[in-house]
């Protein structure tokens, strides 16, 4: 029997999703009190390239639905099972020290994912299909400011697993956390770079015997150009590499592309993207091999507007 968590600790995941929804909610509201100057959105091709940057000043909520998915490999002799999932991620840039060019921030992209159905083998051909909330990442990415970095995207920080997984398939039952590091260079059209993580634990949260200690990386490479009208192309997979995993399971190695416009809805800029992603390198056993993705990310009024720790 698959052991799930309890019904306090799905309402506390639940809850606190509410909550941040409701402030963001708040924040776009025609009558907020937050009156103060806003990031510049009126050119809606640089608000295109500015998502783009992991480590923007723009304040987003992305919601990135992967779906259909398609799973194989040699657990699987049929046709290939098909699964989905749900990223939530708000992108919620805090001002920390100074003003402009001078700005420090600290970049915290927490990535709630919401799977809707996902293939657990149990055996050759067959599988189990699961639902609920996975494992929520934290990373917390301090960023320069601009007039240190120039064109370049740099930023540094830790990064941490929260076992929030309503399911033992659909997470670690761990608490981990390690380094995270963005790379990259902007210049007027084009954004580039990478935004690795890596996990060891740090705690158990109700781990199975069989469930290996936590030793993993995921690395987020990304390109996008902008073209006229708004629009814009580019990729954003992400490569994944578990070390406890036997060998020739460990890497998930995708390429994908994706088209983009960032359109205004009301007063609110929306970045809407399609694409598809293909993994050249997945696990033997069972992994995924393909999917495509929506995305849908309106960018909403900065929640805090003086830096934290003064001008």
């Amino acid at each position: 029997m698959t052991a799930t968590r309890s019904p306090r600790s799905l309402r506390t995941i639940l809850v606190l999703a509410w909550a941040l929804g409701g402030a963001s909610f708040a924040s776009i509201y025609p009558g907020s009190a937050r009156a103060q100057a806003q990031p510049d959105t009126s050119d809606l091709g640089e608000v295109g390239n500015k998502l783009a940057n992991p480590l923007s000043d723009l304040w987003a909520l992305s919601f990135s639905a992967n779906a259909p998915q398609f799973f194989d490999g040699d657990l699987n002799t049929g046709d290939p099972e098909v699964g989905g999932v749900l990223l939530f991620q708000p992108i919620m840039p805090f001002p920390l020290y100074g003003e402009g060019e001078d700005q420090w921030r600290l970049i915290t992209r927490p990535i709630i994912p919401v799977v809707f159905s996902t293939p657990i083998p149990e055996g050759l051909n067959d599988f189990d299909h699961k639902g609920g909330i996975g494992d929520i990442q934290l990373p917390l990415v301090v960023s320069p400011s601009d007039r240190i970095t120039g064109h370049f995207i740099l930023g540094a920080g830790p990064v941490f697993l929260f076992p929030s997984a309503t399911s033992h398939d659909l997470g670690q039952q761990q608490w981990a956390m390690g380094p995270a590091v963005v790379l990259g260079y902007k210049t007027e059209n084009a954004t580039f770079g990478v935004f690795p993580n890596y996990f060891w634990k740090i705690g158990e949260a109700d781990q199975r015997a069989s469930t290996p200690d936590v030793s993993q990386m995921s690395l987020l490479y990304f390109f996008n150009y902008k073209l006229p009208d708004a629009w814009q192309v580019g990729f954003h997979p992400t490569i994944t590499y578990d070390h406890k995993a036997p060998s020739g399971n460990r890497w998930n190695v995708p390429i994908g592309l994706y088209i983009a416009k960032t359109v205004r809805l009301g007063r609110l800029p929306v970045n809407l993207k399609l694409g598809g992603e293909y993994s050249v390198v997945s696990e033997d056993l069972f992994g995924k091999r393909f999917q495509f993705r929506f995305e849908i990310t309106p960018v909403i009024p900065s929640l805090i507007q003086n830096p934290i720790l003064g001008k």
